[in-house]
C-alpha cells in the first residue's frame, strides 16, 4: 500500500497562474497568500467585489477565490455580473462562505461556481479545489510573467 502524501509534500504546480483572493477579511487574505505562494501561484488581493471585478477585467486572474459577504459590491453581485459578462465567465470562481452551506449550495446553483467551501475551511481542501478548478476549466498558464 502506498502511503498517503500530504499537500505539503507536493511540489509547486501553479506554473505562475494568477489567483485572485477576494475577501474583506485581511487575515483570511494573508493566510491564503502565505499558503498558496508555496505552490508557485502569482497572487493578487481584493478587499471587496468591485476590486475583484476590476482585477478580473484587467486580466489579472486565472481563478478567483471569493467570499460572498463583502462590503460595497458583494460576492453575490460579482457572480451576477460575471454571469452576464462573457469576458469574465471563463474565469473559474471558488466561493468561500460562512453562511449555511445548504442554503449557499442552492443559492450558487447555476452561477458557474467551480467549488463552494464553508468557513472555516481546510487548506488542503482549498488547494484540491484550486487544482481541480484550473484543470477542469482548462485555464492556460500565462505565456510570460
Amino acid at each position: 500500500m502506498v502511503p498517503k502524501r500530504s499537500f505539503d509534500e507536493i511540489p509547486p504546480f501553479g506554473g505562475g497562474r494568477r489567483l485572485l483572493i477576494a475577501d474583506d477579511d485581511a487575515a483570511i487574505r494573508l493566510l491564503l497568500v502565505a499558503f498558496l505562494r508555496r505552490y508557485d501561484f502569482r497572487l493578487r488581493q481584493a478587499r471587496d467585489g468591485q476590486e475583484a471585478l476590476d482585477e478580473m477585467r484587467a486580466g489579472n486572474a486565472d481563478l478567483v477565490i471569493m467570499d460572498l459577504a463583502m462590503p460595497n459590491v458583494s460576492g453575490w453581485e460579482v457572480l451576477r455580473i460575471r454571469k452576464q459578462d462573457l469576458s469574465l465567465l471563463h474565469i473559474p470562481v471558488i466561493v468561500m462562505t460562512a453562511v449555511n452551506m445548504t442554503q449557499a449550495t442552492a443559492d450558487v446553483a447555476g452561477k458557474s461556481v467551480s467549488a463552494l467551501l464553508g468557513k472555516p475551511f481546510d487548506l488542503d481542501v482549498l488547494l484540491a479545489a484550486v487544482r481541480t478548478s484550473l484543470d477542469v476549466e482548462g485555464v492556460p498558464a500565462p505565456l510570460a510573467a
